[in-house]
């Protein structure tokens, strides 16, 4: 069938256009008056017998050639599960109106075709169908029901390409996290081996006493460090992406734990001082190994843009809903408004410092995931060229005393 127009038949109004739209049809190809109203009146018919037993039958009027010759045609599809018989009487009416009346059960739907031969004196061709097609295409809206409807129908197709565009998209994510995940994992391993090989190649090196091999192996290895703390904020980020960061918490006492976090970190920036100002004891539930993440994103951060010998304070408190709030604090390069609105997201690497600090813009979107499954907050507070300070909470667990 070459289409000219559709009509879904939902309710009762949708009978008035389905006869407006059909007369108007038939008005257009040139036929008489005479023929116009009944093919008008058995469209009307039918959709009224299918309105009655539901909300999701459908009109389409188009042509049909056969030969030289065309026939204007109303296909009418509806529920499968409804059937027609001469006891309704707009069904039965309808058969006696059109010259050829055809009910067919397809496999999703039923379909009821009527169709009326066009005269031989009407001459169309694709350029006269082009034409007709489009005119119907361009019309305007036949009351105030059908313009609200053509509107709704606009905002739905929107709608359906709206979200073709994000399962095409979510399709796209799923496959960029799934590869990130496997080079991540085959990266890992070869980073590993160089790494264990490079510390025997320094226990080699110390009993020979070459201490320019060392230097070279100790560099090595601190590459190779770096690699694999981007491989696992890739690893971390596919994890995330999927929803299969897991963790597993226990109760820690925060202090005790942030002076064993702060000593370890302290021997990978030995050029930084690294000062606490803890609270009394305080229990917190945490996953041991990710909020050490946390920690050492912060730190590492403060460290490499700040200048060598200068403090990096750690200090914790309590903030105003009684959690424990820890503030990692530097006098470093300090960052710009634009830039602290955007540093928590995947990615993310200011203008400014992407040519002379290396980095994946990784970091602290994991840390803000790690800190917001504790049950936290991050955020930071900045001055450029004063320093910055980046503060997160924990909520403590019940029945801790009060921090001072």
């Amino acid at each position: 069938m070459i289409a000219i127009l559709s009509i879904t038949l939902e309710n009762e109004m949708d009978l008035v256009l389905a006869h407006r739209w059909s007369m108007k049809v038939a008005e257009k190809l040139g036929l008489t008056n005479a023929t116009q109203t009944t093919f008008a009146t058995a469209v009307s018919e039918i959709a009224r017998a299918v309105i009655d037993h539901t909300d999701a039958g459908v009109l389409h009027i188009g042509l049909e050639q056969n030969k030289v010759r065309y026939t204007l045609i109303a296909s009418i599809k509806y529920d499968k599960d409804i059937h027609f018989t001469n006891g309704d009487a707009g069904y039965f009416y309808a058969q006696k109106l059109v010259p050829e009346f055809i009910q067919t059960e397809e496999a999703d739907h039923n379909k009821i075709d009527m169709k009326i031969g066009l005269p031989r004196s009407i001459k169309l061709d694709p350029t006269a169908i082009d034409y007709i097609k489009r005119f119907f295409k361009e019309e305007g809206p036949v009351n105030a029901y059908d313009e609200i409807k053509q509107r709704n129908a606009t905002l739905s197709k929107l709608a359906e390409v709206k979200d073709e565009e994000l399962r095409h998209s979510r399709v796209i994510d799923e496959k960029k996290t799934e590869f990130i995940s496997i080079a991540s994992h085959e990266i890992k391993t070869p980073i590993t081996v160089i790494k264990a090989y490079t510390q025997i190649a320094r226990k080699l090196g110390i009993q020979r006493g070459d201490e320019q091999m060392n230097v070279i192996l100790d560099k090595v290895d601190k590459q190779a460090s770096k690699l694999l703390v981007l491989v696992q904020q890739l690893l971390d980020f596919a994890k995330i992406e999927n929803g299969s960061l897991h963790f597993v918490k226990e109760e820690v006492e925060l202090n005790s734990y942030i002076t064993e976090v702060v000593s370890m970190i302290q021997q990978i920036y030995p050029n930084h001082e690294i000062i606490t100002n803890l609270c009394d004891p305080l229990p917190i539930h945490i996953d041991r190994l990710r909020m050490e993440q946390v920690f050492s994103n912060l730190i590492g951060n403060a460290a490499k843009y700040s200048n060598d010998h200068t403090q990096i304070r750690i200090e914790c408190s309590l903030d105003d809903e009684g959690n424990a709030k820890i503030t990692v604090r530097d006098y470093g390069i300090g960052m710009s408004e634009n830039s602290m609105t955007s540093i928590f997201e995947k990615f993310y690497r200011d203008k400014d410092v992407v040519m002379t600090h290396s980095g994946l813009g990784m970091g602290l979107f994991v840390a803000s995931k790690i800190v917001a499954d504790h049950g936290g907050r991050i955020w930071v507070e900045s001055t450029e060229k004063v320093g910055s300070m980046f503060s997160f909470t924990i909520p403590i667990t019940p029945a801790t005393s009060k921090l001072v």
